[in-house]
C-alpha cells in the first residue's frame, strides 16, 4: 500500500510541475487530503484484556464508556473475512474506497421505494463512518466519508481495514467488536467460530437489534442462511458444509465471559486500561488453582475465614504463573479486595532471611546453639507458639520448628538496624518505618509485607543458587529483579559478576536445607498426610491474634505463596500458618512437576570441623565433626561451653589438689552450659549430663551453678489483683545445677525460705526496689534489683 501512496503521489507531483499556475491551489488540496485523516482513527476507550500464555481468554474488564469493546487483533478469522466481504461488500478487494456502481443502485432503490431500503456503502465508508460517530446521514456527510475512505485506502492495507472494521462493527446491545460478539453470543474466541456463526456475526453489523434472544429469530435466521447460500453459490463452501451449517441453531442466550484471573485483570486494568496483554499465567495451572482456592475456601468460611490467596512463580525467569488475588467469597466479605499486594504482618515468614544473613556474615553456623529459655528484653517478653523452653537449641533446628525465642535472641545479637537494613535490599516495600519502630518484635511479625515481594525474595534467592551452580560460581547483578505478568516481557537479570547480590549461594542454601526438614511442629498430627518425598523448602508464618496464615515454599523451579485469613484484620482462634495455609501449600506443588533439590554450590562452602554438642567451631577439647558451611562461617566463635574438669577417680565429685592427691584427680572434658540454659536442656536431653558437686572439703573457686529464670535483671513487675481483690503474688525461680541441693532465699536482706528440687519462691513485697538475694550450701550467690508496682 505504501508503494501505491508512493506512486499516486508521484504523478500528483508531476502534474504539479507541468501546471504551474495551479500548482499552489493543488498543494494546498493535496496537503489538506493528506491531513484529512486522523494519525488515531478510532479514540473510544477500550475494554481491558487478559489473556493466558497459550492464548486463552482469562477475562476483560468494561470499557469506561459502558461498551464491551476489544483493542483491536492482529489479524482477523479467514471466515469472517469472507462472510463479511460477501455480505456487505463484494468488491471489496477491487474498489478504491467506495463503488460508484453500488452507490448508483442504492439511489436508484431507495428512490423507488421512497425510503432507505439499501446502503451503497463499501466496507472502508463503514470504517469511516463509525469513527465519526453522531454525524448525520446527508449527501454532504457522504462525500467526506468517500473522501476520507479513499485516503483510509491509500494509507492502510484491506487487511488493516478488516481489522478495523472488525473491532468496531456494533453486534448489538453494547456489544462491540467481532471478538466481544463472540464470547458474548457463542462463548468462544472468534477463530474457533464455525461457518454458520461467522454467518450470523456478519449479517448483525447491518442490523444489530436482531440478535436479541427470543426476538426476530426468524427474520435473523433467514438473513443467515441468504449469506451461507452465496457462499455456497460462490464456491466458499462445498454442499455438505452448506447443509451442515444451516441445521445449525441462533443463539438463545448471552454468555458470561471467563473470569479466571480477575484479580490480576484489576491489577493490569489499574496500570495498562484498554490494553489487551497475553500474561505469562497458564491457563490449566489458574483452573487447577482456582478449584484448590474454592475447596478451601468452602472448608474455612466455616470458621468465618473469608479470604485467601495465592501466587505462583517460575524461578528462571520471575513470570507469574498462577494469580489468584482472593477466595470466591461475596461483597461482603471484601471479594474484590487483590490480597495478593495488601500489607499484612509477617508472623515468623522474616525469620529464614535473619537466619541466611546470619550466616553469611558469619555470626552463626547451622548447628551452633542457640538459647531458648524465659526472656525479658526492655520489657518485651517472647514466648514460643507452645509456651515451652528447649534450653538450648541447634539453629537450623529453632528455624525449621519456628521458634520464637531463638529468633529475637538472634536478632539481638545481630542487630536490628542491621536486619533492617538486609530487608530493604531485599524491596520490601511494606518494611517502610524506622528500625526502632519495630525493635525486636520485627521478626516475629511487628512488620508489615505482601505476598508479591516476599515471593520475589524468594524467587531470587532461588534464582541466585541456581545461577551460581550452573555457571561455575558467578552471580548476576540483578539477580532480585521483579515479577511480571507480560509474556513478550523478557527480564533484564544484569550481568555476570563475581560479587553476590544480598546473600551468597552456600548461605542461601543452608537455610533452604533447614526450611526442607518437615518434622515441625511438635504434636501437629497433620504432618504425618504430607508426603515427604515432595522436597521444597518452605516456611509458615501466623501473626498476633491468629490474623494472617502464610506459607510460601521453593524448590529448583517454583515459588508458591499463599495467605489465608480475613481482609478485614479479624482474627480466628484456629488461624495458623501450619493448619491453614500450608495445606494449600502442598496441594499446590502436588500439581507442579516435580522438581530436583537445589544442587550444592560447593564453591561458596567449605568443610571445617565444628563441635559435635554446641554446633561452634570446634577447639582442642570437643568432639568434632566435618560440616559445610559459609566461606564466613571459618571466623565464627569456638565453643565456648567445653570445659576441662578436674574428678575423683569415682569420677562422681569434682575435686583440686587442695583436697585431693595429683595422682588420684582424673581430667575429663565436659559438656557445661549456662545456668538456666542446663535447666530447660537437661529435660529434653537425657544423655546431658550436669556438672559433678564438688567433694567436702575442697576449696576453690566454684563454678556458676545457679541463674534467675525469673524475673530478668531491673524487671518492672506490675501485681495485679484476681476477682476477690487479692494481689497476686511474683513467683520468683532460678535454676540449679546441684537437683539434691538446698537453696536459701533473701528479700531485701532478709531470709525468707529455702527451696529443694523445685526453686520457685512466690513473694507479695511492697510497691518500690528490692533486692533478690539466693544463696547456696556452697556459699555461691546470685543477686536481682527488681522494681514492684501494685496496682
Amino acid at each position: 500500500m505504501k508503494n501505491k501512496l508512493q506512486a499516486v503521489l508521484k504523478r500528483i507531483f508531476n502534474w504539479i510541475k507541468k501546471n504551474k499556475i495551479k500548482s499552489a491551489i493543488a498543494a494546498v488540496l493535496l496537503l489538506v487530503y493528506y491531513f484529512s485523516l486522523p494519525r488515531t482513527i478510532f479514540q473510544e476507550p477500550y475494554s481491558t484484556v487478559i489473556e493466558s500464555k497459550e492464548g486463552e481468554l482469562l477475562g476483560a474488564k468494561i470499557a469506561r464508556d459502558g461498551q464491551w469493546r476489544f483493542p483491536a487483533q492482529d489479524s482477523v478469522p479467514d471466515k469472517f473475512k469472507k462472510c463479511i466481504v460477501y455480505f456487505e461488500d463484494e468488491y471489496f478487494y477491487k474498489h478504491p474506497g467506495f463503488n460508484p456502481v453500488a452507490m448508483v443502485n442504492a439511489i436508484k432503490q431507495n428512490r423507488k421505494a421512497g425510503k432507505v431500503v439499501r446502503g451503497g456503502s463499501t466496507i472502508t465508508q463503514q470504517v469511516i463512518r463509525l469513527s465519526r460517530k453522531g454525524k448525520g446521514r446527508t449527501y454532504f456527510e457522504k462525500l467526506i466519508e468517500i473522501t476520507l475512505a479513499t485516503r483510509l485506502e491509500l494509507g492502510y492495507s484491506k487487511n488493516k481495514i478488516l481489522e478495523l472494521y472488525a473491532a468496531h462493527a456494533p453486534f448489538g446491545g453494547n456489544v462491540v467488536g467481532l471478538e466481544m460478539a463472540s464470547w458474548r453470543y457463542f462463548g468462544v474466541q472468534s477463530n474457533q467460530l464455525s461457518w454458520a456463526e461467522n454467518a450470523t456475526l456478519a449479517v448483525l453489523p447491518n442490523a444489530p437489534s436482531l440478535i436479541y434472544p427470543g426476538k426476530n429469530q426468524i427474520k435473523l435466521l433467514k438473513k443467515r442462511n441468504r449469506l451461507l447460500l452465496k457462499l455456497h453459490q460462490e464456491g466458499v463452501i462445498d454442499e455438505q458444509t452448506y447443509k451442515l451449517s444451516i441445521d445449525e441453531p441462533l443463539p438463545q442466550k448471552p454468555y458470561d465471559l471467563p473470569q479466571i484471573a480477575p484479580h490480576l485483570l484489576q491489577r493490569v486494568a489499574k496500570n495498562e486500561e484498554g490494553t489487551r496483554i497475553k500474561t505469562t499465567v497458564e491457563y490449566a495451572l489458574q483452573n487447577r488453582v482456582n478449584q484448590i482456592a474454592k475447596y478451601y475456601y468452602n472448608q474455612y468460611k466455616q470458621n468465618e475465614v473469608h479470604n485467601l490467596a495465592i501466587l505462583v512463580i517460575d524461578v528462571s525467569n520471575r513470570n507469574v504463573m498462577s494469580y489468584v488475588g482472593n477466595s470466591s467469597t461475596d461483597a461482603n466479605h471484601q471479594k474484590d479486595v487483590d490480597i495478593i499486594d495488601a500489607p499484612r504482618s509477617t508472623g515468623s515468614i522474616l525469620k529464614p532471611l535473619l537466619y541466611g544473613a546470619m550466616l553469611d556474615d558469619g555470626e552463626l553456623l547451622p548447628n551452633t546453639l542457640v538459647a531458648d529459655i524465659p526472656t525479658q528484653i526492655a520489657g518485651y517478653t517472647p514466648q514460643n507458639f507452645n509456651l515451652t523452653f528447649d534450653g538450648a537449641v541447634p539453629a537450623h533446628r529453632a528455624l525449621s520448628r519456628s521458634l520464637n525465642i531463638p529468633a529475637v535472641l538472634m536478632l539481638q545479637d545481630f542487630g536490628v538496624h542491621k536486619f533492617y537494613e538486609e530487608l530493604q535490599k531485599f524491596k520490601l516495600r511494606d518494611i517502610n518505618k524506622t528500625p526502632d519502630h519495630y525493635g525486636l518484635s520485627l521478626i516475629l511479625g511487628g512488620a508489615e509485607s505482601n505476598l508479591w515481594d516476599l515471593c520475589r525474595t524468594y524467587a531470587s534467592m532461588s534464582s541466585t543458587v541456581n545461577y551460581f551452580n550452573r555457571n561455575q560460581g558467578k552471580y548476576r547483578t540483578k539477580e532480585f529483579t521483579e515479577l511480571n505478568y507480560k509474556n513478550d516481557f523478557e527480564p533484564d537479570f544484569g550481568s555476570e559478576s563475581d560479587q553476590k547480590n544480598i546473600l551468597g549461594a552456600g548461605s542461601i542454601w543452608l537455610t533452604y536445607n533447614a526450611m526442607e526438614q518437615v518434622n515441625r511442629p511438635e504434636g501437629d498430627e497433620a504432618w504425618k498426610f504430607y508426603d515427604s518425598s515432595l522436597k521444597i523448602a518452605w516456611k509458615t508464618g501466623t501473626s498476633f491474634g491468629n490474623r494472617d496464615a502464610w506459607a510460601i515454599g521453593t524448590n529448583s523451579r517454583y515459588v508458591v505463596g499463599v495467605w489465608v485469613g480475613n481482609a478485614t484484620g479479624e482474627g480466628r482462634p484456629t488461624l495458623t500458618g501450619v493448619t491453614s495455609a500450608a495445606p494449600i501449600l502442598f496441594d499446590i506443588f502436588n500439581v507442579l512437576p516435580r522438581q530436583r533439590w537445589f544442587a550444592t554450590p560447593y564453591k561458596d562452602l567449605e568443610a571445617v570441623e565444628v563441635c559435635k554438642l554446641s554446633g561452634y567451631l570446634a577447639k582442642e577439647d570437643c568432639p568434632k565433626s566435618m560440616e559445610w558451611v559459609p566461606k564466613k562461617g571459618k571466623s565464627t566463635k569456638v565453643c565456648p561451653y567445653h570445659k576441662m574438669v578436674h574428678l575423683d577417680k569415682t569420677e562422681r565429685f569434682q575435686v583440686n589438689s587442695s583436697c585431693e592427691s595429683i595422682d588420684n584427680i582424673v581430667t575429663k572434658n565436659w559438656f557445661v552450659l549456662p545456668p538456666v540454659m542446663a535447666w530447660y536442656y537437661k529435660s529434653q536431653h537425657i544423655e546431658y549430663l550436669p556438672l559433678p558437686p564438688f567433694k567436702e572439703g575442697c576449696e576453690g573457686i566454684q563454678s556458676k551453678t545457679m541463674d534467675f529464670i525469673y524475673p530478668k535483671s531491673n524487671s518492672k513487675i506490675y501485681l495485679t489483683k484476681n476477682f476477690n481483690s487479692e494481689v497476686q503474688p511474683v513467683i520468683l525461680k532460678v535454676a540449679y545445677s546441684e537437683r539434691d541441693k538446698e537453696l536459701f532465699w533473701y528479700v531485701d536482706h532478709v531470709f525468707k525460705a529455702k527451696t529443694k528440687t523445685f526453686h520457685e519462691l512466690p513473694i507479695t513485697p511492697t510497691s518500690g526496689v528490692h533486692y533478690i538475694t539466693v544463696v547456696d550450701a556452697y556459699g555461691n550467690e546470685i543477686r536481682r534489683k527488681i522494681e514492684i508496682i501494685r496496682e
